[in-house]
């Protein structure tokens, strides 16, 4: 399980956090190549280990707890148990702050500061600790003490009101994304802002302490649509499955299937309009501008599309839209993402040993990071069992069999 060539190769990271956004941060350093060691309660975990519809079996019926939530965002860390509000076991994370670059948590806001563990009195030990704090809504303000999940903040920040059916047709309203987009990407802020970090304390020696709030990454993942509004205060309208820039961009239906379609730049719809044998199309009056085309005239210009395009398989359609360089692609499900040529040839379904799985092994999905040419990341250990690790890591600090059975004796790990 060498890091040698790993871009975090010699950093250690402690992971204090629970359920997704803490935890996929910690995984992305993980995958870089740190050192993660991942800080549970004794005897229940982290609560993530419980969530989701599925979980990794284990060899002989046994429970591995080890849902989709955990498995999505703890590989390639080391587990383990802890209890910080006792006094022994607040001496052992004391001996892990000493030894980390990172201590990544998702308390309620000034629940360590309870026990010494905050910030200011373990920066007073490791003055080059990177200290980062996840919340719902941050360290500060009227409603930091609030906890927070990732739909409250699709809901808060916006992500609701522009994705839904749009007003006036059946079913219309706004709908929360399926995946906990807002935990992913606060995920990947928290490793965006460690690594920045590093980078600073590499210059100055210094550490410091990172506030990341759910709420700050639903507004700021809004991007464009919520710029618009910045720009002319005006709120978009849902668009359904309607692209937010040009159009046409929809769904399209075929004999067999769907395609998503995208042709809003004013090329891509002349080439689309003779594709389809009605070149006075591209003049119409209806759908001669973008706007028109994407937002005003969108349903009537759609069904015409529609009209055409089922009278083609989907493998025929895409190679047409291929042929002349417009671009669309396949509607998968889920079983139909792996089948997917291209997926399969990026290699993003990794087969990795897991010694307690009843297969021997449990398929993730590989890191967005893989195919970096120096320092690519890699998955090197399984999501890690509940203390896999404790006996491992306690030794480490100094810690002989002898007292860390007592430890165990005293349920402080």
């Amino acid at each position: 399980m060498t890091t040698r060539n790993a871009a975090l190769g010699g950093i250690r990271v402690i992971d204090m956090s629970r359920v997704l956004a803490g935890p996929v941060g910690g995984q992305i350093l993980g995958d870089l190549g740190a050192d993660v060691i991942k800080v549970e309660r004794p005897g229940v975990g982290d609560d993530g280990r419980v969530y989701g519809l599925a979980e990794v079996q284990g060899k002989d019926g046994m429970s591995l707890r080890q849902g989709g939530f955990f498995a999505a965002a703890n590989r390639n860390k080391r587990s383990i148990t802890l209890n910080h509000s006792r006094p022994e076991g607040q001496e052992i994370l004391l001996r892990l702050v000493r030894t980390a670059d990172v201590l990544i948590e998702n308390y309620k806001v000034g629940d360590l500061k309870r026990f010494g563990l905050d910030y200011e009195s373990l920066k007073a030990i490791n003055p080059g600790l990177i200290y980062c704090s996840v919340t719902g809504f941050g360290q500060t303000g009227p409603m930091a003490a609030r906890p927070g999940y990732d739909g409250l903040f699709q809901a808060t920040g916006g992500m609701m009101a522009v994705t839904g059916i749009p007003d006036g047709q059946p079913g219309a309203g706004p709908l929360k994304a399926g995946p906990s987009l807002v935990d992913f990407i606060t995920g990947h802020n928290t490793a965006i802002a460690v690594l920045a970090a590093l980078q600073h304390r590499n210059r100055t020696g210094e550490g410091q302490h990172i506030d990341i709030a759910l709420l700050d990454s639903s507004v700021a993942m809004l991007s464009h649509i919520m710029q618009d509004y910045l720009l002319n205060g005006v709120p978009p309208p849902r668009l359904g499955n309607g692209g937010n820039g040009g159009g046409p961009a929809d769904l399209v239906h075929t004999k067999d299937g769907m395609l998503y379609l995208t042709a809003g730049g004013d090329e891509h719809w002349r080439r689309l309009t003779v594709l389809m044998g009605q070149p006075e199309l591209y003049q119409d009056p209806r759908f001669d501008e973008n706007y028109k085309r994407g937002k005003l005239n969108r349903l009537e210009l759609m069904d015409i599309i529609n009209e055409w395009s089922r009278g083609f398989t989907s493998e025929e359609l895409q190679a047409m839209f291929d042929e002349v360089s417009i671009p669309a692609a396949r509607y998968n499900e889920l079983p139909e993402v792996w089948e997917d040529p291209q997926v399969q040839h990026r290699g993003l379904r990794v087969t990795t040993p897991h010694s307690w799985a009843a297969t021997g092994s449990v398929d993730l999905i590989a890191s967005p990071l893989a195919n970096m040419s120096a320092s690519p990341a890699t998955i090197r250990r399984a999501p890690p069992l509940l203390g896999e690790h404790t006996a491992e890591v306690l030794g480490e600090l100094g810690y002989d069999e002898a007292r860390i059975d007592e430890l165990q004796e005293l349920k402080v790990i």
